[in-house]
């Protein structure tokens, strides 16, 4: 039997591996968990951090890199992937501690590099301390729970990109064979699924109204990847980048061939339908990507953005012109702009401001949105956009529509998928502010570094950070019910609680308290109230209350994993009250389940009568009060 287990674990981390090297992610991690679950590795403990950081899930990579900066073995990156998790999810003072560790475990790390990561967390705080005036909205008629961004204006209506499930979409690519196959598994890429993410290939859409949108009605040529679109002034021409499969690659064998991207244009004609597609001048599939098109409003510039041989960085921003005959020109670098970082989403707006996002600036995290003024033939020096534009994640595809509203994308925490649009107000007025201090619920002593975030209902969300008294406060906007609530590593929140500005009409301060507990890993905690009848393990109205209660936790704190541990009194026998116990536990576990909690995160131990709380043993007489005294459940935090 144990032969048998042990060959099972392999199988399932063997299996695990093939996917993570095919990028195959979001399987790789079920895959991964198990593993874990049947024995926890260096290996398994990394890939899945790795995993979780590599598909956006922020609170899971900081969970993962935090277990696996402490197991033996660990590379230095580790550490550095840490810090950006924690940067991710607004820990800013943390994760210049992993950083510091980094820079002193990596010899090859420079200065300048260490200075950048030290110097964008204490600039965050700062931001966050004191937000520009701007309110951001979720665009909800437009978001889904997949990936949406790169929102353009075209005839009044948005475009926008998107890997939504589409029924049309996956009856168009029923048609016809993969033509790529992996060199190692025989493996060609599905087009109806993206594996990175299991969501559906990107596309554009066209939203002309509140509630609907609908495929872009145009012909690219490609079942893969299409997205994002920008369109000359007059509606006429558009560019967007798109992947494709071409009938001779090169690759490596055994290697699993990343297919680069790239830039094609359509124009409109007479009868309003788009023309055939046009390659980019500068496309060259089998060696660098071209992506991110912006043409300018006379249709004479065009602004992308490539990782081609000469760059200066991961991805930089190039320009090029049309001559006299039409034709694009030579490709420039904009020196003024680019970094050894990645350059993404070049756009002007009618001053001649030039908006990008970059990693490579002293930023909050992930890409930030910078504004560069055009000065003669040159630029002024870029400057970060500010909190609540730019957050802890990836901030990008910003455009304005007119001087004071614009669109931004956003894989933003609250958000309704992995990235989504926000629409935004530049300098509202905001008469209304929030003030409180987070508490210890158990000591009523004030907590510092707490990452207080109050969320609309649209998921739309501003943080901060207390300072050493614990104190925080807040902007609000006028007629809005937010939710409040309150992050900091070791600590899980203990309630969340609402505010609102509904009603207000003067200027007011409102006064609302976070209370925060700590977590104790491993620790049994006593569940109040969660009661078996005698010889009975179905589920009590009263112990559902208390279960729910343990259901909102761990919806609330997603990374955390607990064991349920079910226990009896003494009477019966001991297998008796063991597998009775079991019963208990499992049909816990099985409420709480229900409630949405992955099966995964949630271990049901019957204990039978192996931890009694009081001396009543095996044929001691006890009261009926005593005997229920043992008859209880716990639980344990068994990873936070």
């Amino acid at each position: 039997m144990a032969t048998s287990v042990k060959v099972n674990a392999q199988y399932v981390l063997l299996k695990a591996d093939e996917e993570y090297k095919l990028f195959n992610y979001s399987t790789a991690i079920k895959l991964y968990t198990e593993a874990y679950q049947r024995k926890a590795s260096l290996h398994t403990i990394e890939r899945l951090a790795d995993c979780y950081r590599l598909t956006k899930d922020y609170p899971q990579a900081e969970s993962w890199y935090a277990i696996l900066t402490k197991t033996k073995g660990a590379k230095p990156d580790a550490f550095f992937y840490y810090g950006e998790a924690l940067r991710n999810n607004s820990k800013y003072s943390e994760a210049k501690i992993q950083y510091e560790k980094y820079a002193e475990l990596k010899k090859s790390v420079g200065v300048n590099q260490k200075n950048l990561l030290l110097l964008s967390c204490d600039s965050a705080l700062i931001w966050m301390k004191k937000p520009k005036p701007i309110v951001l909205n979720n665009e909800k008629g437009v978001n889904s729970i997949a990936e949406d961004w790169g929102s353009v204006i075209y005839q009044n209506s948005i475009v926008f990109t998107s890997d939504r499930i589409n029924i049309k979409v996956e009856d168009e690519v029923k048609k016809g064979k993969p033509f790529l196959k992996f060199d190692d598994s025989n493996k060609a890429p599905s087009k109806k699924t993206y594996a990175w993410t299991g969501n559906n290939y990107l596309r554009l859409y066209l939203k002309k109204d509140a509630d609907t949108a609908t495929l872009f009605p145009f012909n690219a040529g490609s079942e893969y990847h299409i997205g994002a679109a920008s369109f000359a002034k007059d509606g006429k021409e558009m560019y967007f980048t798109l992947t494709r499969i071409p009938n001779l690659i090169e690759r490596e064998k055994g290697i699993p061939k990343t297919v680069k991207v790239e830039i094609y244009s359509s124009r409109k004609k007479d009868d309003g339908s788009w023309g055939p597609v046009s390659p980019f001048k500068y496309n060259n599939l089998n060696l660098y990507s071209v992506g991110d098109p912006y043409i300018s409003r006379d249709g004479n510039s065009l602004y992308f953005v490539s990782d081609m041989p000469g760059g200066r960085g991961k991805t930089d921003i190039y320009v090029c012109h049309k001559n006299q005959v039409g034709e694009w020109g030579q490709a420039m670098s904009m020196e003024d702009i680019n970094t050894e970082g990645a350059e993404r989403n070049p756009f002007f707006d009618e001053d001649n401001n030039f908006y990008f996002s970059t990693d490579g600036r002293v930023g909050m995290g992930g890409l930030d949105v910078f504004k560069a003024p055009k000065n003669g033939n040159n630029f002024d020096p870029p400057k970060n956009m500010g909190y609540p534009l730019n957050s802890p994640q990836d901030d990008f595809a910003f455009m304005l529509r007119n001087k004071k509203e614009g669109f931004i994308s956003s894989d933003r925490l609250g958000g309704r998928g992995s990235d989504d649009i926000y629409n935004f107000v530049l300098n509202p007025n905001l008469n209304f502010k929030l003030e409180g201090i987070a508490l210890n619920i158990k000591t009523g002593l004030p907590l510092s570094e707490v990452i207080v975030s109050l969320s609309k209902e649209d998921g739309t969300a501003l943080s901060v950070q207390t300072d050493k008294n614990g104190n925080y406060k807040f902007d609000l906007e006028e007629n809005t019910v937010y939710n409040l609530n309150g992050v900091k590593t070791g600590f899980h929140n203990a309630e969340t609680s609402q505010v609102t500005s509904v009603g207000l009409k003067e200027s007011t301060v409102l006064k609302k308290n976070v209370y925060l507990d700590i977590i104790n890993l491993f620790k049994e905690v006593r569940l109040e109230n969660i009661y078996y009848d005698l010889d009975k393990s179905n589920i009590r109205a009263d112990a559902a209350i208390e279960l729910d209660k343990v259901a909102r936790i761990l919806k609330e704190n997603p990374t955390i994993w607990i064991e349920l541990g079910s226990h009896t009194d003494s009477r019966a026998s001991d297998s008796y009250n063991l597998k009775l116990s079991q019963a208990r536990a499992d049909a816990a576990v099985n409420y709480i389940i229900n409630k949405g909690i992955d099966k995964y995160r949630i271990k049901a131990k019957g204990y039978g009568e192996t931890r009694l709380l009081n001396d009543c043993s095996n044929g001691k007489d006890c009261t009926e009060d005593q005997h229920q005294l043992n008859r209880r459940t716990e639980i344990t935090v068994i990873k936070q």
